[in-house]
C-alpha cells in the first residue's frame, strides 16, 4: 500500500514541488483540508478531501476539519503495537507516515494595528497543533513537518535511505513541533494577558547563531529569535563586516534604546560596555556624531555607535577616523556604503525601526527567573513639577529633557552632565549617588559651568545639590520622592538652582 501523507499549512511556501516530489517520485497518496486541498488540485495533484477521508464534513466554519480518529488514529498508532495494529484495520484507519502541518498566522494577526479580539481569536489554531503533537509524540513510526525549511531536508533523507527516513531526522523534527506549538501558545497566551504577568510564564525561541563566546572567552553563548518572525536585531541587515558578538549585541541594544527616545531631531550615541560614553543632538546627522564622539573621545574608541537617522556621505567619512566595533543606523545611502567599505571589519547594520523594543524583560536567578514590563514610559515634561523658585526657560526645560532621556539608559547610581544637547560627563553604575555625581561633574570639568544634571533616583541627602552647584551647574532634574527632599530644594533655592522632580525613577540594572 502506498504511503500516506497529510498536508494541512498556512504558509503554502515551497508546498506545491514538495508535494509533486512527494507523489512523482515516492509514489506517496495525499489527503489535505481547506484551502491546501484547494491548492494542491488546481496545481494537478491528485489529493483526497480530509472530509471525504473520514466522511465527516467541516463544520463551524472550519473549525472542525481534522479533529477525527480516522485522522489522529493513523498518526498515533504504534507499527509495533499489535493493539493498535489491529484498532487501524477494525476501523479501516491507513497509519499516516508523514505530517505536514503549519499553524494560523496568529502572530502576524495581532501584529496588525487594526486587529480585533474577535479577528486574533479566530487565527487560533486548534486542529493544526493537535496534529502537531500526535505526530510529534509519535515521531518514532512517522515524520512531522513544521517549516517549509524542512521540505527539502526530508525529500533528502528519503533519497539517502532508500525511501526511509533515519530516527535521528524524525526526532529533530518532532523537537522542531514541541517548540513550535509552545511558541505558538506562548504568543496567545502573551496577547490574551495584555499587560498582566501570569502565573506561568513561558520564554522560547529558536537559535539563530552560535556565538563564539559570552561576555568571556570560557563562557558558551547562542543567539536566540523569539517569534516565527524575525523583528528587531534578528530582523536587522548586516552590510558588512564581522560576525557580531555577544558583547555587541548587548551594547547594540543599549544604543538602540538610547537613540529610540529621539526621534524629530538628529541624534547619536556612542556605547562602550553597555553605557554611553557620548550622546548628542544635532542639526545634521554628522554634527550630532561629531559632538557625541567629542563628549568622550578616549571612551569612543572601539565603542558601538547608533544613529537615528540612515547614514549619509559626511557622517561615514567621520565614523572612519576611529576604530568602531558597531554602527546601526535605520538606513545608509550609497555613497556612505563605499566610504564605509574602507573599514571592512566594522560591524554596519541597518535596523529600519530603531524603535521596536521586547515589551518585557526577562533576568535569572539562581532556580528561576525574573520577569518585568519594559520601562517604555514616554518623558512628559507636562507633568514634571518645577520645585524651586527659580524657573525653567523652555530652553532649560528642554535642556533638562535631553539629559532625563540620556540618564534614563545609564546603569544606576546615574548621573549625567549636558550641555548644549550633548553629554558632558556620564557617572554610572557607583555604590552610592555622590559618587556617580563627582565621576560625572569630574568628566565634565569645565563643560559643568552652566551644565545640567539628571539623576535616575532621588537624591537622599543635599550634598549632590551643592557639589552640583559649586561646579557651575545651573539647573537639576531627579525624580524626587526622599524624605528629605526639602533638603535639596532648600539648597537648591539657596545656591540660585532651577530643580525639576519628574515624579518617575528610572534605575538600571
Amino acid at each position: 500500500m502506498a504511503r500516506l501523507a497529510l498536508l494541512s499549512v498556512s504558509d503554502k511556501t515551497g508546498l506545491i514541488d514538495f508535494a509533486r516530489s512527494l507523489v512523482a517520485e515516492f509514489g506517496f497518496d495525499l489527503i489535505s483540508s481547506g484551502g491546501t486541498a484547494q491548492a494542491l488540485k488546481d496545481a494537478g495533484l491528485p489529493v483526497t478531501k480530509v472530509a471525504d477521508y473520514t466522511g465527516s464534513p467541516e463544520i463551524l466554519g472550519g473549525r472542525v476539519k481534522t479533529l477525527h480518529p480516522r485522522i489522529h488514529g493513523g498518526i498515533l498508532a504504534r507499527r509495533d503495537v499489535a493493539q493498535d495494529v489491529a484498532d487501524l484495520e477494525n476501523n479501516q484507519i491507513r497509519p499516516i507516515d508523514l505530517v505536514v502541518v503549519n499553524l494560523y498566522p496568529f502572530a502576524a494577526t495581532i501584529a496588525k494595528p487594526d486587529v480585533t479580539l474577535p479577528d486574533a481569536i479566530e487565527q487560533i489554531d486548534i486542529g493544526g497543533p493537535a496534529m502537531l503533537r500526535a505526530a510529534a509524540k509519535n515521531y518514532a513510526h512517522l515524520t512531522v513537518l513544521c517549516d517549509p525549511t524542512l521540505y527539502e531536508a526530508y525529500l533528502g533523507e528519503l533519497r539517502q535511505h532508500n525511501g526511509d527516513v533515519s530516527f535521528e531526522f524524525r526526532q529533530q523534527c518532532a523537537i522542531k513541533a514541541f517548540s513550535h506549538t509552545s511558541e505558538y501558545d506562548q504568543a496567545i497566551a502573551s496577547y490574551l494577558r495584555g499587560q498582566e504577568l501570569s502565573q506561568h510564564y513561558t520564554l522560547s525561541g529558536t537559535q539563530l547563531q552560535a556565538l563564539r563566546y559570552g561576555e568571556n572567552p570560557h563562557q558558551k553563548a547562542a543567539w536566540y529569535q523569539t517569534g516565527k518572525k524575525a523583528s528587531g536585531w534578528a530582523a536587522a541587515t548586516k552590510l558588512q563586516g564581522k560576525e557580531l558578538s555577544y558583547n555587541n549585541l548587548v551594547d547594540l541594544e543599549a544604543a538602540r534604546r538610547i537613540v529610540a527616545e529621539f526621534t524629530d531631531t538628529p541624534a547619536a550615541t556612542i556605547i562602550k560596555h553597555a553605557n554611553p560614553c557620548g550622546v548628542a543632538l544635532g542639526n545634521s546627522l554628522v554634527e550630532a556624531y561629531t559632538k557625541a564622539f567629542n563628549a568622550d573621545s578616549t571612551s569612543a574608541f572601539g565603542g558601538i555607535v547608533a544613529l537615528n537617522q540612515p547614514i549619509d556621505a559626511a557622517t561615514a567619512t567621520e565614523l572612519t577616523k576611529t576604530f568602531l566595533e558597531c554602527v546601526v543606523a535605520p538606513g545608509c545611502e550609497a555613497a556612505a556604503q563605499e566610504i564605509l567599505a574602507a573599514k571592512s571589519k566594522v560591524r554596519v547594520l541597518i535596523l529600519p525601526d530603531l524603535s521596536a523594543g521586547a515589551k518585557e524583560t526577562v533576568k535569572t536567578i539562581a532556580g528561576g527567573f525574573l520577569v518585568q514590563a519594559a520601562d517604555d514610559v514616554v518623558a512628559d515634561p507636562n507633568q514634571w513639577q518645577v520645585v524651586t523658585q527659580k524657573q525653567p526657560t523652555p530652553e532649560q526645560l528642554a535642556e533638562l529633557l535631553f539629559a532625563w532621556k540620556v540618564c534614563k539608559h545609564v546603569k544606576s547610581n546615574a548621573i549625567v552632565v549636558t550641555r548644549d544637547r550633548t553629554t558632558a560627563g556620564v557617572g554610572a553604575g557607583q555604590m552610592n549617588r555622590v559618587g556617580s555625581v563627582q565621576i560625572a561633574l569630574a568628566q565634565a570639568g569645565e563643560k559643568a559651568q552652566g551644565g545640567f544634571l539628571a539623576s535616575d533616583g532621588f537624591f537622599p541627602f543635599d550634598d549632590s545639590v551643592k557639589t552640583a552647584a559649586a561646579a557651575g551647574i545651573s539647573a537639576i532634574v531627579q525624580p524626587g520622592g526622599s524624605m528629605r527632599d526639602r533638603d535639596s530644594i532648600d539648597a537648591a533655592n539657596d545656591l540660585g538652582l532651577v530643580m525639576v522632580f519628574t515624579g518617575i525613577r528610572h534605575f538600571l540594572h
